[in-house]
C-alpha cells in the first residue's frame, strides 16, 4: 500500500473533505490514519500531499517542501481575505495607468529571494492561542501583532496582462464560491458581492487581470502577495485563481483526480 497520495484538490473543498473523500473513494484505507502536508484555501486547488500511516510522522519534512504556483489576480477590487472568498471592502474604479506593466515587473523582480513576508489576516497562523482567522472574524486584529516569517522566492514571472467583464466575474464569483461547503461566511459574502454587482450600471465594463507563474519556500502565501501588488499599482487586488503545480517532486501531472 502506498504512503503517499499526491491527489488534486478541487475548488470548494478543504483539505479534511479532501481525506474523507480519499477514504470514500479508496475503502482500503478507511481506517488508516492520513494527514495532508500543506494546506490549501478552499477555492485554490491543484497539488495536495496526503501521508498515509507511518508516513504521517514524516509530516513536517514533507510541509518543508518548496511549492509552485499559476494564479491570477483582479485589480481594482479589495476583501478582508485578500482573494474572492472574502467580504469586499473596497472597489476602486480608478483606471489602471499604462505603466502596470512596468509596476508589475518591478514588483515581482523586487520580489525574487530572501525576505520577510507576513501572514494574512484569514490563516490559520495561531497567535496567542486563537488562529488569525478568529481575530479577523471577530473584529480584533488590532489587539495583536501580525507575525511575519522568512521565505524565499526562486522564479517569480508575469505570464500575462488581460481583462474580464463584471457579467463574467459574477458568474465566476457565484460559482466558486457555491462550491465551498463549511462556515466561511457564504452568505454574508455573497450579499456583499451582490451588492456590488447591482450598484454598477454597467456589466460590461472590464477590470484588469494578471496572470503569474511563482517557485517558492513552503509558507509563502499567494494572497499576501497579490495583497502587496494591489498596494503597490494602489487599487488593490485579490486573487481571482490559485493553482498549485507541485510540491517539491510531487507534480500536477501525477495527481489523482477526485
Amino acid at each position: 500500500m502506498r504512503d503517499i497520495i499526491t491527489i488534486y484538490k478541487p475548488v470548494g473543498m478543504t483539505p479534511l473533505q479532501a481525506i474523507i473523500a480519499v477514504k470514500n473513494h479508496l475503502p482500503e484505507l478507511k481506517t488508516e490514519k492520513i494527514t495532508y502536508a500543506g494546506r490549501l484555501d478552499p477555492l485554490a486547488h491543484g497539488v495536495l500531499l496526503l501521508l498515509i500511516g507511518e508516513a504521517t510522522k514524516q509530516r513536517e519534512e514533507y510541509m518543508a517542501l518548496p511549492k509552485t504556483y499559476e494564479f491570477e489576480v483582479l485589480l481594482g477590487i479589495e476583501t478582508d481575505s485578500y482573494d474572492i472568498l472574502g467580504y469586499v471592502k473596497n472597489v476602486i474604479t480608478k483606471e489602471v495607468g499604462k505603466n502596470v506593466k512596468l509596476i508589475v515587473n518591478t514588483f515581482v523582480n523586487n520580489h525574487i529571494g530572501k525576505q520577510s513576508h507576513s501572514y494574512p489576516p484569514y490563516s490559520s497562523k495561531v497567535v496567542t492561542g486563537k488562529p488569525l482567522f478568529w481575530w479577523a472574524k471577530n473584529n480584533k486584529l488590532n489587539e495583536i501583532t501580525i507575525p511575519k516569517r522568512e521565505i524565499e522566492i526562486f522564479d517569480f514571472k508575469c505570464i500575462g496582462v488581460d481583462e474580464i467583464s463584471l457579467e463574467i466575474l459574477e458568474l465566476k464569483i457565484n460559482k466558486a464560491i457555491s462550491l465551498v461547503t463549511g462556515d466561511f461566511r457564504q452568505e454574508k459574502i455573497l450579499k456583499r458581492w451582490g451588492k456590488v454587482f447591482s450598484s454598477s450600471e454597467n456589466k460590461s465594463a472590464k477590470l484588469t487581470t494578471i496572470k503569474f507563474s511563482i517557485s517558492c519556500t513552503s509558507g509563502t502565501y499567494v494572497r499576501e502577495l497579490v495583497h502587496q501588488l494591489g498596494k503597490e499599482i494602489g487599487c488593490g487586488a485579490i486573487a481571482l485563481n490559485i493553482l498549485r503545480t507541485s510540491i517539491g517532486n510531487y507534480e500536477l501531472k501525477d495527481s489523482v483526480k477526485l
